[in-house]
């Protein structure tokens, strides 16, 4: 059987992911910071779906979570899916730098490591893949969380084309608003959002297994972001730093 391995992996995409590819037939290594979330992720997706389910409970904005992870990729896995985040309550100037050098270690440092240990492995195989979960902000300014996701997008498609091998793949995923845990941690009141902005969690890791099958190195679930996607490259870059802070995040 596959192994994937899934970074925040106890709600929102994460947990989609985790039932989607359950289903597939995989063995899961789930990684988070939450043990009992974990465990109890783990004994759902056993019983629902019959796989083996191993968790790893990690801090990846921590050299040890980061060293533990890094350890249990280099024993092999053939899909690994770098979908652990977050978001600042408030702007980039009301934000402690400690806060922020967080974020880049777990949106930034995380996925290149893990990256990292894990395309080695795959090549020698000759096969494997890696999402790496961005975010539509990717392509737009707004403070480092915007920042970080558009590196996140870059490096992918740079690791993708650097590893050089038909059958090993790396795509970056740029969901828009999916409806998870993941604003009401950031202390974000997403009731302004118009409904039919919003993604279902299990509708992303749908898209993002098929867009990784047919080889794309940036997948945008759900053409209305896909147009969103679109305007915003044909927007000059102080244009879309201004609607970006009118908007808000």
């Amino acid at each position: 059987m596959p192994t994937a391995l899934i970074t925040g992996a106890t709600a929102g995409i994460g947990a989609a992911f985790a039932r989607r590819l359950a289903a597939d037939g995989f063995t899961l290594v789930l990684v988070s910071r939450d043990e009992l979330r974990l465990a109890e992720r783990a004994e759902d997706l056993k019983r629902r779906y019959g796989v083996a389910v191993e968790t790893l409970p990690a801090d990846l904005a921590t050299d040890q979570g980061l060293t533990a992870v890094e350890a249990r990729i280099g024993e092999g896995v053939d899909l690994l899916v770098n979908n652990a985040g977050f978001a600042h309550p408030g702007g980039f100037l009301e934000t402690p730098v400690e806060d922020e050098r967080r974020m880049l270690k777990l949106h930034c440092e995380a996925v290149l490591r893990l990256t990292l240990a894990a395309l080695p492995g795959m090549k020698a195989r000759g096969r494997g893949g890696v999402i790496n979960v961005a975010s539509v902000a990717a392509f737009f300014t707004r403070g480092t969380y915007s920042a970080s996701k558009a590196w996140v997008v870059n490096f992918s498609a740079s690791a993708a084309t650097e590893v050089g091998h038909p059958r090993v793949k790396v795509m970056a995923l740029c969901p828009g608003f999916v409806r998870t845990e993941f604003h009401e941690r950031a202390g974000m009141d997403p009731s302004d959002i118009p409904g039919f902005l919003w993604l279902k969690a299990d509708a992303v890791a749908d898209a993002a297994m098929r867009d990784l099958a047919l080889g794309k190195l940036v997948s945008v679930p759900d053409l209305r972001y896909k147009a969103i996607v679109a305007v915003g490259k044909l927007i000059p870059h102080n244009l879309t730093a201004l609607v970006s802070a009118r908007i808000g995040r």
